[in-house]
């Protein structure tokens, strides 16, 4: 089977981004032909024969326009059995849908917003762009199949475009059991904690995410200061703007207790240094952090908002907010993450067994073999 797979440039740490690297690699390992179309940013992978798109890089509206044109321009020139986006383009035959939708996430985001603000949202040209090209997507019969990575993503691409269930398949994604492993707390947690100068004792909550607005980074640290522990820590890590948050923590009274890493390429080790994960997202289509969390063994705090709350079970290897902007309700929810200690570390390993790139990549080929003709 020959494929084309259309999505922006990828590493191999970071949560969508990860995700996708070890769907290729695993399609690779079983012998199919891969064809990767990205941009110039995009490193070689063995075995996949790279495709670089001349996009310009800014402004963003320019980014997006000439992606999706440079897209279709490439993959029309060969012949391939499926070509699957991961990004809004103009020619798929399997759209992957692993930002959800972008009018719910615009929905989400103006609700937070004054009224200047959301009507600037409305009108701003870019939104309006990927709206476009979104509602393609999903209106036309030209996409053959749609892929939701979460109950929750098929049920607002339904809610929101109409797509009756056979349309769409949830295909959840799959994580490095290997990488992601109850072992490294062996391996890494002494060093990492060292490195942060937190002590062997204190209780330490992670949270992992690039979008700290969106993941719910404020009311975690309103949520975290209200907690009894006075000796835990909160560490951070992923790409964002720390400054509003550190000032939000210094107001708190917190910021002392809170390690600010940045983006790291090995985030398998903060998960070994943590004694649970959080991450009170408003928006979130699945959250790779879930099944990284529960494939370490560290049970986790997650948002019904989120889709990876799907493969989290409350009060067995996790706690699931109903409302992720509720700091009282973060606060009972680290409590019990404190209390139950060690106690759900074998149940969350356990959970995310299931979740392998194998499996992800059976499923997706299944739906191939289902699509209709062109």
């Amino acid at each position: 089977m020959k494929l084309a797979i259309i999505c922006r440039p990828f590493v191999f740490h970071g949560g969508l981004e990860t995700a996708t690297a070890g769907l290729i690699a695993e399609l690779v390992r079983q012998g199919r032909e891969v064809h990767l179309f990205s941009t110039a940013g995009q490193q070689a992978i063995p075995g996949v024969r790279l495709h670089r798109l001349p996009v310009i890089d800014t402004p963003s509206l320019a980014r997006v326009v000439s992606f999706a044109l440079a897209a279709k321009m490439a993959v029309s020139r060969e012949s391939f059995d499926v070509i699957q986006s991961h990004e809004r383009t103009l020619l798929q035959d399997v759209y992957r849908a692993g930002e959800g939708c972008h009018q719910a996430y615009l929905e989400v985001k103006a609700r937070r917003l004054g009224p200047l603000a959301r009507a600037a949202l409305r009108t701003n040209p870019y939104h309006r762009t990927l709206l476009a090209l979104e509602r393609r997507i999903f209106s036309g019969r030209r996409t053959r199949g749609i892929v939701a990575i979460s109950r929750l993503s098929k049920a607002e691409i339904h809610r929101l475009y109409g797509l009756p269930d056979s349309r769409v398949r949830v295909v959840y994604n799959g994580v490095d059991q290997l990488r992601f492993h109850p072992a490294n707390r062996e391996r890494y947690r002494s060093e990492t904690r060292d490195s942060l100068g937190i002590p062997p004792t204190a209780w330490v909550v992670l949270f992992v995410g690039s979008g700290f607005d969106r993941k719910g980074l404020g009311p975690l640290l309103q949520g975290f200061a209200l907690t009894m522990d006075r000796e835990s820590r909160l560490v951070v890590v992923g790409k964002g703007d720390p400054k509003p948050y550190h000032a939000l923590a210094s107001r708190l009274g917190v910021n002392e207790r809170v390690c600010w890493v940045g983006p790291h390429p090995e985030v398998e080790r903060f998960y070994a240094a943590a004694d649970a994960v959080a991450l009170p997202a408003f928006y979130e289509p699945f959250g790779n952090v879930h099944l990284e969390a529960l494939a370490s063994g560290v049970p986790l705090l997650a948002s019904s908002r989120a889709g990876g709350s799907e493969v989290v079970s409350h009060g067995e290897n996790g706690w699931i907010l109903d409302d992720p902007e509720d700091s009282g309700a973060i606060r009972e929810g680290l409590e019990a993450l404190r209390e139950a200690g060690a106690g759900w570390r074998d149940v969350a390993r356990a959970a995310s067994l299931p979740f392998t790139y194998e499996a992800q990549a059976r499923f997706l080929l299944e739906l191939y073999r289902s699509l209709p003709p062109r």
